[in-house]
């Protein structure tokens, strides 16, 4: 059985954990003690980052050997957040985290995913009344369909995914948190998803 490690323990690691457990994966969530998130990152061969996406970049490259070889799930945003406590700004405009963290960890295989929707809709997107899409960023395909297997434990139909191409496309894709402010200041804290509709 793969070992899946999920680093951040917060709203977003903690529900994505509960419901890869609940699928029937194996899971360890790395908690705030010293040296959790490099062992549950060494015996993983998959590991999503669910880290507050503004110090990511840092915590992942100081893993550098632990993920050398494994696949990387980046579900984080890199935003700046305004005095509303919600996002402002991207922290890297004209490129991404996803991009920063494969062009800082070479030999980690990058996947970009569920970053475009509020994190309930993460583990159960069938509970919205109009189909989500979860698109996919990353240069590697094997990558890809591992993630898809995973999205797919998570709720996720195969139509319902978008694979977007390499991992330059992760910029677009986490430029959409921009849009999450306005329509919660609009609309309220309810789930919602970014969605292709044909």
């Amino acid at each position: 059985m793969t070992t899946i490690a999920v680093l951040g323990n917060g709203r977003v690691g903690g529900s994505l954990a509960t419901a890869l457990i609940r699928a029937g994966r194996e899971v360890t969530v790395a908690d705030r003690a010293p040296g959790a998130a490099a062992d549950a990152a060494r015996t993983a061969r998959i590991v999503i980052n669910a880290t507050p996406g503004a110090g990511s970049l840092d915590r992942l490259v100081a893993l550098r050997e632990e993920l050398r070889g494994k696949i990387l799930v980046d579900v984080s945003n890199a935003t700046v957040d305004g005095p509303d406590g919600l996002p402002a700004d991207l922290i890297y405009p004209g490129s991404s985290l996803a991009e920063q963290l494969q062009e800082a960890l070479p030999d980690t295989r990058v996947v970009k995913t569920l970053n475009t929707m509020l994190y309930p809709v993460m583990t159960a997107p069938a509970a919205l009344t109009q189909t989500p899409t979860a698109f996919l960023s990353g240069k590697d395909p094997e990558a890809k369909q591992v993630v898809r297997g995973l999205l797919a434990d998570l709720g996720w139909q195969q139509e319902w995914i978008t694979d977007l191409g390499g991992i330059e496309t992760a910029r677009a894709a986490e430029a959409a948190i921009l849009f999450v402010p306005h329509v919660i200041r609009s609309s309220g804290f309810a789930p919602f998803a970014i969605s292709i509709t044909r």
